[in-house]
C-alpha cells in the first residue's frame, strides 16, 4: 500500500487507495461491454468472434497499463466503438477489402500516432484548444455520455418521424431493460444525493441483481476460464495495397476520428476532474497520447480495431479517481476478463446505463466556467456541445466547434485569438469537409 501511495503521489493528488481502486472498477464496469460488442461487429467483416475477444481484452489491458505506469493518470482505453463500426461496415463491407488491409491499416496509423505523439505534435494540438471549448467539450461529453446510457436502456429508441422517442416504459415483455435501469438510476441517485461511496459501482451491481428477475441479466451457463487463441488473427496484415489511394483515405480516416475523439476525451474528463493546469492544459498529455499510440500499434498486431481513450473513464474520475491506480485496477480488470469472461459479460446495458447518465449530469458542471457574453466563444462553445450527442462523435463536435470559432474570429476582426496552431486545425478541418 505504501509504495502504491507513493508511485502514484496518492496524497498530492488527495485521494487514498481505496478511492482510486473503486473508481477503477467503476470504470471497468461501464466500460466492460466492449469485451461482448467489439467481438460482434468484427466478427460481421469475417474475423474469428472468439479470437476478437483475446484481442480486445489483450490490447484494452496492454493500453489501459501504459496509461497506469507511464501517464499516471486515471483514463481507460479500449478498441473505439464508432471506429471498430468503421473498421468492419464501411472498409470491409462497404469498400470490400479485406479485414486484413482494414488491420494494416489500424497498425499503420498507430505508428504514425506514435511519430506525431514523439515530435509533441499532438500536445500542442490539445494545448491549442481554446479554453472556453475545453469546457464546453467536457459538457458535451456529458450529453453524448447521458445519450449512450439512455439508449442502452431503452429509455429513448429510434423513430422514423422524429429520429428519437421515448421508449415503451410499461413493456415488461420487450422493453425490461428500461424499467430495470430507472429503478437502477433512482437508486443510484439517491445514493449520490446522500453522498455514499462507491455509488455507481453500487448502483451497477444492484442493476445487475435486479436484472435477473426481469430476464434482463442472463446468468452464465458455465465460467469458461481459458482465453480463445488469438492465431486466426494474429499479425495477420495485407501488404499489396499499402501504397493505393485506399490505404491513404481509410488511414486517415482512422487517424483524425481516433485523434480528436482521445483529445476530446482527455480535456473533457481531465476538465471535470479539475485537473486542468492554470493554462487550461492537460497534465502528462504527452505521455497520455502515446498510450492510446501504443494500444492502437498493439491492437492491430493482436488482431482488432484501433484503440482510444475511453469516455466512461469519467465514470471512475466522478467517484474520486485522479491517478495511474485508477487505470492500473482497469487493467487488472481486463486481465482477469481473460479468464471469466461470462462473469463480466453478464452485466447486461440496463446496469451500466444509469452510471453512465448520471455521469452525464456529473460532467455539465464546467459549464459554469464558460464566457457565454461573447458570441465569438459562446457560440463555437454551443456548436461543440450540441453537434456531440446529435452526430454521436466528439470529434464532429471539435470540428464543428474549431471552425466556428476560427470564421468568427476572422470576420470580426479578432485575429489575436486564433493561434497557428488553431489556424491549421482550421484548415484541416475544412479540408475533411471538402472530402
Amino acid at each position: 500500500m505504501e509504495f502504491l501511495t507513493k508511485f502514484f503521489k496518492l496524497q498530492e493528488n488527495k485521494t487514498t487507495v481505496r478511492t482510486e481502486i473503486i473508481a477503477g472498477i467503476t470504470t471497468f464496469m461501464t466500460m466492460a461491454y466492449i469485451l461482448a460488442v467489439n467481438p460482434d461487429i468484427l466478427s460481421a467483416a469475417g474475423m474469428d468472434k472468439g479470437a476478437v475477444f483475446t484481442a480486445t481484452a489483450l490490447a484494452s489491458l496492454i493500453a489501459t497499463l501504459v496509461m497506469a505506469l507511464y501517464a499516471k493518470l486515471p483514463f481507460a482505453l479500449a478498441p473505439g466503438m464508432g471506429l471498430n463500426a468503421f473498421f468492419a461496415f464501411t472498409v470491409v463491407l462497404g469498400m470490400g477489402h479485406s479485414w486484413q488491409f482494414a488491420l494494416t491499416a489500424v497498425f499503420l496509423e498507430g505508428l504514425v500516432f506514435i511519430a506525431l505523439t514523439a515530435f509533441n505534435i499532438r500536445e500542442m494540438i490539445v494545448n491549442s484548444i481554446p479554453n472556453n471549448m475545453k469546457h464546453a467539450i467536457s459538457v458535451g461529453i456529458g450529453l453524448f455520455i447521458a445519450f449512450i446510457g439512455l439508449k442502452n436502456a431503452g429509455i429513448i429508441v429510434s423513430s422514423p418521424a422524429t429520429f428519437v422517442t421515448l421508449g415503451n416504459l410499461t413493456d415488461v415483455t420487450n422493453n425490461a431493460g428500461a424499467i430495470v435501469a430507472l429503478l437502477a438510476l433512482v437508486i443510484t441517485g439517491a445514493m449520490l444525493a446522500l453522498r455514499v461511496k462507491g455509488a455507481l459501482l453500487i448502483g451497477i451491481l444492484l442493476g445487475t441483481i435486479i436484472g435477473i428477475p426481469f430476464g434482463v441479466t442472463h446468468l452464465p451457463s458455465s465460467l469458461e476460464v481459458t482465453p480463445p487463441s488469438l492465431s486466426p488473427i494474429f499479425m495477420k496484415f495485407e501488404w499489396s495495397q499499402i501504397m493505393s489511394i485506399d490505404m491513404l483515405v481509410v488511414v486517415f480516416t482512422f487517424l483524425f476520428v481516433d485523434m480528436f475523439d482521445t483529445v476530446g476525451t482527455l480535456i473533457g474528463v481531465s476538465s471535470k476532474a479539475n485537473m486542468l493546469d492554470k493554462e487550461g492544459r492537460v497534465p502528462r498529455v504527452k505521455q497520455a497520447l502515446m498510450a492510446d499510440a501504443i494500444g492502437t500499434t498493439a491492437g492491430a498486431i493482436l488482431g482488432t480495431s484501433t484503440v482510444t481513450t475511453y469516455v466512461e473513464s469519467a465514470a471512475g474520475v466522478s467517484e474520486g479517481g485522479r491517478t495511474g491506480l485508477t487505470s492500473l485496477t482497469v487493467a487488472v480488470l481486463f486481465f482477469f476478463a481473460l479468464f471469466l469472461s461470462p462473469v463480466f459479460l453478464m452485466i447486461p446495458g440496463a446496469a451500466t446505463a444509469p452510471a453512465l447518465i448520471l455521469v452525464g449530469a456529473m460532467m455539465m458542471t464546467p459549464i459554469k466556467n464558460i464566457d457565454f457574453d461573447d458570441f465569438t466563444e459562446s457560440i463555437p462553445v454551443f456548436l461543440t456541445i450540441i453537434i456531440m450527442p446529435l452526430t454521436y462523435s466528439i470529434s464532429e463536435g471539435i470540428l464543428f466547434g474549431v471552425l466556428s470559432f476560427v470564421i468568427l474570429k476572422i470576420l470580426t476582426g479578432k485575429f489575436k485569438d486564433i493561434s497557428i496552431v488553431t489556424a491549421v486545425l482550421a484548415v484541416l478541418f475544412l479540408l475533411k469537409f471538402m472530402m
